[in-house]
């Protein structure tokens, strides 16, 4: 040991008495403090800007620091050009002076030597880090509340990359007595070992292999802030293959040319080692996990950890149908298998015994009309034998319509790559979606795993009095929430089962989590009346929404809740909208159903109900009433006339009746009943569920629907996945401060590296 800190010290004071040292040390803290004051300096404009552009000071200590356009993404892509200057000469330089075999000839071990070598890299990778280190400390100091434990992991997995950049290097330097040969070489390996894992991914047995090689994305994960042993295991495991191969050819220097196949055997037998190795530290069971940052950001959150545990220890499959003639088969394709391992990971982390089987076939994509247009005079076994050469994959590997079908019938999801989870003789599909993230996330992810082990909560829509359509897409009608399977945020993609239900015909059963009339058009029967009283007489959970004009259709149905639908129609002045649409504002109430409205409230988020009525209720009823959306007397009234929305312009009139009071319209009954709390709620208006309303990316409508519909199964649906507010959003800096920072890391800092190495080389050249 005593030999190989000599050695380490030696190399030390051999590294920096050369110019590159230097240069390379000033390049990187000005390289660090160029990106880190950029980045400091955009969301600082942000933050004096305030209004909108606050909403990009979210998760500041990733944005400042994170991969995309952060410090640490910068220095990885960057920092693989530094070693090789620093590696180039390490044994190299010893092989072309000749001082290789005074080595050889004393008492200096070789594993001495490559040992010793390497451990002064070590401390030249902890100055590089330690350089980083500075502006962690100072991001302390300019961002509120950072997230320290991102910023340590960042520096560890920075670390060990320049390390085992390290080791690469050291290696290469051995195999030549060219400096710029080893230089270039190690970029090839390095180069090499980044898109090994994009090769042969077609073929099973070399998959595993170049997935375990590539060194591409193990220190983004631990920079994104989640500590495994198994990317950990894997830079320690690169380090001891090329410090092993290292001293294997030193030591095959001295040895005679007979004794190739022994020195190739100890090349294979440490590679194979290695494999074996990094096998074992990759097994789902034997991975150990940290996440150091704030609120657990990279762990699966509480609740979906609930449902896995509740799924116990039992095995769970998951089978993927493929098609090759769907639009999403690249997703699914075998070269991207190892990326599918990847998105199960953070499951894997809580249930090892996760199984994956792929199923692939061909089979006439249902939502894709354009398929045969696009193959004019082909069969369907042409077209996929075509696609299957363009992906270079076996069209014999793909089972054929008829042999799909026998296994299972996937036209009702429209033949689309689908997921099928399988546990205990229960199955449900989690699906991919048409919207830019197209995979589920935690929240689809997490309903689909409950669906497996809990009674499902059904929701009936009544059917058969023109009400709205769950099937149906229109602007009007429910489908686009309730039944459309390509929807993430439709109700059968977040746990929920949903049907239909004729009223004239069925009996309402009594064990469903609720029934929905949504804008009957014509009157009840006495009959169906008579059902619809006794479901709520003996608890159960209702949701009625009707639309103005409609008093006499509605009316009798929730008179005995002790709630009336008022005469008129609510009228609500507005430069962009039209006067029919009304902007109720949500009342905590209502806001505290939904965990994002509920953070927004404070904004005075407004439903949109395209013309709604408005409510009455009677504070004798049997149930607790709170008032859900309400309308601003200031901005709108209740016109007592029909409105004609063509007509001149629309004024209010006392005269004639109207009245500018505010109004409600949607209430929430509650009471107690056969030990559980009865839910209804009553709507003025039917629109503010339909399609055209939860389309849009920033509708409230949109955040209220589903937690509304949670409502009425106790919470058991959907999934909470939200996660606290980010607490790193602002900025303790100010524009005079960021100038300061400047100075201080482009100019000072570089400055007295340059004049300390300047003097410390001439020193020596005096010397």
């Amino acid at each position: 040991m005593k030999t190989t800190i000599k050695i380490a010290k030696l190399e030390l004071s051999l590294l920096f008495y050369s110019p590159i040292a230097w240069f390379l040390s000033v390049v990187f803290i000005f390289q660090c403090g160029l990106l880190y004051t950029s980045q400091i300096e955009t969301f600082l404009t942000y933050q004096n800007i305030g209004g909108d552009m606050l909403h990009n000071l979210s998760f500041l200590t990733s944005n400042v620091f994170g991969m995309r356009s952060g410090l640490y993404g910068d220095v990885l892509n960057k920092v693989y050009l530094y070693l090789p200057l620093l590696t180039m000469g390490l044994i190299s330089r010893e092989i072309s002076s000749g001082t290789i075999k005074l080595l050889y000839s004393s008492p200096v071990k070789i594993r001495q030597i490559v040992l010793g070598k390497f451990a002064s890299l070590m401390v030249y990778n902890l100055l590089l880090v330690a350089v980083l280190a500075i502006f962690v400390l100072t991001a302390t100091f300019n961002i509120k509340h950072a997230d320290t434990g991102l910023l340590l992991a960042g520096l560890l997995a920075i670390y060990l990359l320049l390390c085992a950049y390290a080791a690469i290097g050291l290696f290469m330097s051995c195999l030549t007595s060219y400096q710029i040969v080893a230089a270039i070489s190690t970029l090839v390996v390095f180069a090499i070992l980044a898109y090994i894992g994009n090769v042969g991914q077609n073929m099973a047995a070399f998959r595993s292999l170049s997935y375990f090689l590539s060194m591409n994305g193990r220190a983004e994960k631990i920079i994104y802030g989640l500590i495994n042993t198994k990317d950990v295991a894997y830079f320690i495991i690169i380090i001891c293959l090329f410090l092993a191969f290292s001293i294997i050819k030193l030591h095959a220097a001295r040895e005679t040319k007979a004794a190739n196949r022994i020195i190739a055997g100890r090349y294979l037998l440490v590679l194979f080692l290695g494999i074996v190795a990094g096998y074992l530290t990759s097994l789902p069971g034997f991975i150990g996990y940290y996440d150091p940052t704030a609120h657990q950001s990279q762990t699966l959150t509480p609740s979906t950890q609930k449902v896995l545990k509740d799924i116990g220890d039992a095995p769970l499959q998951i089978t993927s149908y493929i098609n090759l003639l769907d639009q999403r088969f690249g997703m699914g394709a075998p070269s991207f298998r190892n990326y599918e391992k990847e998105r199960w990971e953070p499951y894997l982390r809580f249930k090892p015994n996760i199984t994956f089987k792929y199923v692939y076939y061909y089979d006439e994509p249902s939502a894709d009309q354009q398929l045969h247009r696009n193959y004019p005079g082909k069969t369907l076994k042409q077209i996929a034998e075509q696609s299957a050469k363009s992906w270079k994959l076996d069209i014999n590997d793909f089972k054929s319509p008829q042999e799909i079908r026998k296994i299972i019938d996937l036209k009702p999801e429209l033949n689309r790559y689908v997921m099928q989870l399988t546990y205990k003789g229960r199955s449900t599909f989690l699906r991919l979606f048409d919207d830019q993230l197209q995979f589920p996330s935690e929240t689809e992810t997490s309903a689909a795993l409950k669906r497996l082990t809990v009674k499902l909560p059904k929701v009936l829509f009544a059917q058969g009095d023109f009400e709205r359509s769950i099937n149906k897409l229109s602007d009007k009608d429910y489908g686009s929430f309730v039944s459309q399977i390509v929807n993430r945020n439709a109700m059968v993609n977040q746990g929920f089962d949903t049907d239909s239900i004729n009223l004239s015909r069925q009996t309402i059963p009594q064990d469903i989590s609720a029934l929905v009339i949504a804008d009957p058009k014509i009157a009840f029967k006495p009959a169906v009346l008579a059902k619809i009283h006794q479901y709520i007489n003996n608890g159960g959970n209702l949701l009625v929404a009707t639309e103005p004009g409609k008093q006499a259709i509605i009316n009798p149905l929730i008179n005995p809740l002790g709630i009336s639908l008022m005469n008129g129609i609510i009228i609500q002045k507005s430069k962009d909208l039209g006067p029919d649409v009304v902007m109720a504002a949500l009342t905590p109430k209502a806001a505290g159903l939904s965990q994002s409205l509920k953070y927004d409230l404070d904004k005075q988020v407004k439903i949109s109900m395209p013309g709604a009525a408005g409510l009455t209720y009677s504070k004798n009823s049997l149930y607790n009433i709170d008032n859900l959306f309400v309308t601003n007397e200031k901005t709108s009234w209740v016109r007592a006339d029909k409105l004609i929305p063509d007509s001149a312009e629309i004024v209010f009139d006392a005269k004639n009746g109207d009245k500018r009071i505010p109004v409600p319209t949607a209430l929430a009954l509650t009471r107690q009943i056969n030990g559980k709390q009865q839910r209804i709620m009553v709507a003025g208006d039917a629109d503010f569920l339909s399609s055209a309303q939860i389309s849009g990316w920033e509708s409230a409508n949109r955040d209220f629907y589903m937690p509304l519909m949670g409502w009425f199964t106790y919470g058991q649906f959907p999934i909470n996945t939200n996660r606290p507010a980010s607490e790193d959003n602002r900025l303790n800096i100010t524009d005079n401060g960021l100038m300061l920072l400047k100075i201080i890391y482009l100019g000072i800092l570089p400055g007295l590296i340059i004049l300390c190495g300047a003097g410390f080389l001439i020193s020596r050249k005096r010397k």
